[in-house]
This record gives C-alpha cells, sequence and structure tokens, in this order.
C-alpha cells in the first residue's frame, strides 16, 4: 500500500519539510504546526528519528502512546468478514481517535489532558466501517457486493491490494491517507456553509474524493 511504502522514508524527511506525501501535510488534518499541546511541531506527535515506540509492528517511527482500549467491533448478521479488535496502523489511529489517549502522550508523555472531539469513534465501533478484517478474493466472491481486491484498480495505479489494504487486511488507512493535504479552504475545506454545519465527504483526509461516492464504490459494487 502506497501509505506504508512512504511511512518509513518520509518521517525522517518531514521535519524539515511539510511536503511528506501526496500534496504534503500542510493544511491537512494532521499538520498540528503551531498547537501547544505539540511543541509547534508538525510531525512530532506521532514521529521520531530514535527510539520508536514499536509495540505495534512495523509502525512507522512512532512516537506516541498506543492505546490498550478493548473496543466493540462491528458486526451484521448479513457481515461475510470478521472485523477483529483494531491491529496494524489502524490500532495506532485509534491511539488518538478512540477517545482514551490524549493527544500530547508522545514523546514519553503519558498525562495529558487533551483529547481529540473531531473524530472521536469511541471505542464502540458498531455504527462505523469494519476494519481489522481480511479482504480476499474469498470474501468478494462470498459477499457477492464487493470487488475483487487482487484484479480491481484502486484508482491510484494499483489494485486494491496494492494500493489500499495492509498486508491483505482492511484498516483505517485503507480509506484515510493521513498525510494528505487536499484542504486547503480552512473550515470550508471540511464544513458545510449554510448546511447545517455538516461534514462533506469530497476533501477529507481520504485518498481520493468520494463525489459520487467514488471512494466507496472502488470496493463496494453497488
Amino acid at each position: 500500500m502506497k501509505v506504508f511504502k512512504y511511512f518509513f522514508t518520509v518521517p525522517l524527511l518531514a521535519f524539515f519539510s511539510l511536503n511528506t506525501y501526496g500534496q504534503g501535510l500542510s493544511n491537512s488534518h494532521h499538520d498540528f504546526t503551531g498547537a501547544a499541546w505539540s511543541g509547534n511541531e508538525a510531525c512530532k506527535p506521532c514521529h521520531t528519528p530514535h527510539n520508536a515506540n514499536m509495540e505495534v509492528p512495523n509502525s512507522p517511527l512512532w512516537n506516541h502512546q498506543v492505546t490498550n482500549a478493548s473496543f466493540q467491533v462491528y458486526s451484521s448478521s448479513t457481515l461475510n468478514s470478521f472485523p477483529s479488535q483494531p491491529a496494524g496502523h489502524s490500532k495506532l489511529c485509534f491511539s488518538c481517535h478512540d477517545g482514551t489517549v490524549a493527544v500530547e502522550n508522545h514523546s514519553g508523555n503519558t498525562d495529558g489532558t487533551r483529547y481529540v472531539s473531531f473524530g472521536n469513534l469511541t471505542t464502540d465501533l458498531r455504527d462505523d466501517h469494519p476494519i481489522s478484517f481480511e479482504y480476499s478474493t474469498t470474501l468478494a466472491t462470498v459477499d457477492g457486493g464487493l470487488h475483487d481486491p487482487k484484479i480491481t484498480p484502486s484508482g491510484l495505479g494499483g489494485t486494491i491490494e496494492e494500493d489500499l489494504l495492509e498486508n491483505g487486511y482492511m484498516q483505517c488507512t485503507s480509506c484515510h491517507d493521513v498525510h494528505i493535504g487536499r484542504n486547503t479552504q480552512g473550515c470550508t475545506g471540511c464544513h458545510q456553509v449554510g448546511g447545517g454545519g455538516g461534514m462533506t465527504t469530497v476533501s477529507l483526509s481520504i485518498w481520493k474524493s468520494n463525489q459520487g461516492s467514488a471512494l466507496c464504490l472502488t470496493c463496494h459494487n453497488k
């Protein structure tokens, strides 16, 4: 997957430039420049070049406290996959986004008091897209509503399996590009104006625009 290919080379460069991947970290949801709790560092809350946290295997030079929460995972009588507790890089995402670990708990700090408000998924994932399950040709065949990840183009240059899965598993990063800088309109880049303040799905931190459900339809065939 593209994000993982770059994770191991990009973080070191990211300390010197915000143009880390794709359109760059600047103006993305993970550009922490100017935040007092980050020490005015763009990358340090997540990455470090030395003494990285390796609780999660193959972590990308991780510098943040990792969640130890137990999650209620997605389930459905019509679901043909088997979501597990968040694993892989999804667990790193939940180290801020489950609401149990303070955002400033990085670089060895564990006594932070600030928690994410926007993007706090909590530990109840039953109303969120399932993650940490194997997305394979077999699943696509059994389900009937999914494209075969081995042969279906992702729209990013390769197949779904190559570009969007982590070792064959659907994870948070299958949809979300944590380093994207697509939003250059400030608040209105994500929030509708005069539309009740609701979120759009066009310019969020996702791999490509979801206009017309394009991102969803990458994997789902209906």
